[in-house]
């Protein structure tokens, strides 16, 4: 096993396991009383099945794999530790069980699946505490804490969807006017160096590719802009609904009225092109982006955003131990996305160099998008 790494220190990983925890507890205890399954949705996972998918990921890669290698030096067919919960790979491996499958397979309850988590947690600290200088425990660790932190993530999306009442409420940027920035044509390099420290295997590794001259918006499209393509014949964006001469947002339970310099989200790639398209221009290529990214005056909306890219794999890319993390999506049905993050993306993620990748029909995530042109 070759490029696993960290650089968080033991006693680092172990305050941000916290607390990932802490804020996945938080939107826990918002639920109500009878949410922990919900309606079934093709894009949500029920939180109860979620929330024990997310410990059972933790004990697997962090407690359960033993020493050594199977003889064809795979880990991902090492033997394993029982896991502390009845059932645990049958009902919570996401490689195995469908999709419809999570909304009908008996579970254990809130309490007790909160009690596994809390047993694994701590189990994970001490054995940081006593083989923290084990770079491959601090691997898996990382990669455990980034997992966690993308489904608080899609918690935060379902929160959204379904219309519950969040612990918190999103504090969004104003954008303002800005002048689009201009780029000569050059050579950029996608990917990260080996040095990186933990990266996943959509990143790996760093290569330079050839930019045409171009234009791009100094900041993602705002909920005012926007409005005037929906006047002109545009489809809103999800969540929006008249309002006598103007719009009203829903977040998360709570009608608004529509704030103007915000960045519009929970947009569609589809919406976003026809909004390019009716501007004479177009959507980004994740180099154009990335390019841009690195100037002052780069303005971030704390939402991702749809590049012109499919999700694809870089040059000799090669699956990490946790095969389904990217492998699986490089299906030319995904889109690739930047940003840096959402308002509510885990602070370790939030780095123009992160890949994500959403299907160009979803509109849930907390996305939306600049205009670029060719120059």
């Amino acid at each position: 096993m070759t490029n696993l790494s960290s650089r968080l220190s033991p006693q680092t990983l172990s305050e941000a396991l916290e607390a990932a925890r802490a804020r996945l507890d938080a939107l826990a205890d918002s639920l109500p009383a009878d949410g922990w399954v919900g309606p079934y949705a093709p894009t949500l996972n029920p939180p109860l099945w979620e929330y024990g998918h997310i410990v059972w990921f933790q004990e697997h890669w962090c407690l359960r794999r033993k020493p050594g290698r199977a003889p064809d030096e795979s880990p991902l067919v090492a033997p394993l530790k029982d896991s502390r919960m009845d059932w645990a790979d049958w009902r919570y491996n996401s490689s195995r069980i469908p999709h419809t499958a999570r909304w009908q397979v008996p579970l254990p309850s809130p309490a007790e699946t909160r009690d596994w988590g809390r047993e694994v947690l701590e189990a994970v600290k001490a054995r940081l505490a006593r083989a923290g200088d084990d770079s491959e425990l601090r691997y898996f660790c990382e990669l455990s804490l980034h997992h966690e932190s993308m489904h608080i993530e899609a918690w935060w999306m379902m929160w959204q969807s379904r219309g519950l009442r969040p612990p918190v409420q999103p504090a969004l940027p104003r954008l303002v006017d800005a002048r689009p920035l201009r780029f000569d044509a050059d050579r950029v390099v996608l990917g990260s160096p080996q040095d990186a420290g933990f990266v996943f295997d959509n990143e790996k590794w760093a290569h330079p590719v050839e930019v045409g001259a171009f234009e791009i918006d100094a900041r993602p499209v705002t909920n005012a802009e926007f409005a005037r393509f929906v006047s002109e014949g545009g489809t809103p964006p999800a969540h929006w609904r008249a309002a006598g001469a103007g719009w009203e947002l829903r977040r998360f339970d709570r009608w608004i009225a529509l704030p103007p310099e915000e960045p519009v989200m929970h947009v569609s790639r589809a919406q976003a092109e026809a909004y390019a398209l009716a501007a004479g221009r177009r959507l980004p290529v994740a180099a154009e982006w990335l390019a841009a990214s690195a100037r002052e005056s780069f303005v971030l909306g704390r939402c991702w955003e749809w590049t012109a890219d499919a999700f694809a794999p870089y040059p000799g890319f090669s699956a990490d131990p946790y095969a389904d993390y990217s492998l699986p999506w490089f299906d030319g049905r995904h889109a690739e996305v930047r940003g840096a993050g959402s308002w509510v993306t885990d602070p370790h993620l939030a780095r123009p160099s992160f890949r994500n990748f959403y299907t160009p029909e979803r509109s849930d995530p907390f996305i939306g998008f600049r205009t670029a042109r060719g120059l």
